[in-house]
């Protein structure tokens, strides 16, 4: 693994908050995935278990959770206004908005079609109000990791890693983050398998690598990215959809070599 050259940054949030971070993420969610698998009457009292149970959420929000509390500890108030800054950056290569809007949902359509629920699933399976419901209520779920994954964990990694390797690294820390819901029947990942889910995890966080860091580390467009990863007008296409990412993340680091291989243009500050 090719090592980066040490970014020196004057950015309050030091490279060692990247362990505080990790621990912190993966003891908020599975903490309360134990509760759901060893304390089910517990969970309960909250409803059944599905992607909008409470308990849910407030794993799913881990990553948001122990950003925070670490830009909060390490920057105070400035560096919490700082890091929320970067929801304002929004400029990118026009290349990058082109594949948000298009190339995400034609992976899905694709996926969709080799596993043949292509006129059956996504936007078909809702009525109007639910898909009015459905989008906004995926705008302030998955999309609030990113505060956490880019937000905070890819800036660090790439200190020490070319864009690279922080992209799969982080990619595969991602996917093993989720692996307590693939045991927790109502959610979403119940009736996937985990592997490749995995393997895709690690596609698409290495083809946002690059986006993040012609984004100049736009949490926003990191946070849009995630959404089109979730929007419920795209049909299921799991696992087929894996094999197109893969594919697209070939071609986007192929792309993309001068800056994936070097760490010239990466972003490294988690604290503006």
């Amino acid at each position: 693994m090719r090592i980066a050259a040490l970014h020196s940054t004057d950015d309050p949030m030091p490279f060692r908050a990247l362990g505080p971070f990790f621990l912190l993420t993966f003891a908020l969610a599975w903490g309360i995935f134990a509760v759901f698998i060893f304390l089910p009457e517990v969970a309960a009292r909250f409803g059944e278990v599905s992607g909008s149970h409470p308990l849910f959420i407030l794993a799913v929000y881990a990553p948001a959770l122990s950003a925070f509390i670490l830009v909060a500890a390490h920057g105070g108030l400035a560096g919490l206004g700082g890091f929320l800054s970067r929801l304002l950056l929004w400029r990118a290569p026009f290349w990058w908005y082109a594949f948000l809007i298009l190339a995400i949902p034609l992976i899905y359509f694709l996926g969709s079609a080799v596993k043949g629920n292509l006129l059956t699933g996504g936007f078909t399976s809702f009525t109007w109000p639910q898909l009015v419901s459905a989008i906004a209520f995926m705008l302030v779920l998955g999309t609030v990791e990113e505060f956490g994954w880019r937000g905070v964990a890819l800036p660090l990694l790439q200190r020490r890693l070319a864009p690279i390797w922080a992209g799969l690294v982080l990619g595969l820390i991602w996917g093993v983050w989720h692996l307590p819901a693939f045991f927790l029947g109502g959610t979403p990942q119940s009736a996937w398998d985990f592997t490749p889910f995995l393997i895709g995890s690690v596609a698409v966080s290495v083809i946002l690598t690059p986006f993040f860091n012609a984004a100049k580390g736009s949490i926003l467009l990191a946070a849009l990215y995630h959404f089109q990863l979730n929007n419920p007008l795209w049909p299921d296409a799991q696992p087929y959809d894996t094999i197109f990412f893969v594919v697209t993340a070939v071609a986007v680091v192929w792309l993309n070599r001068a800056t994936m291989f070097n760490s010239t243009d990466a972003i490294t500050k988690v604290i503006r």
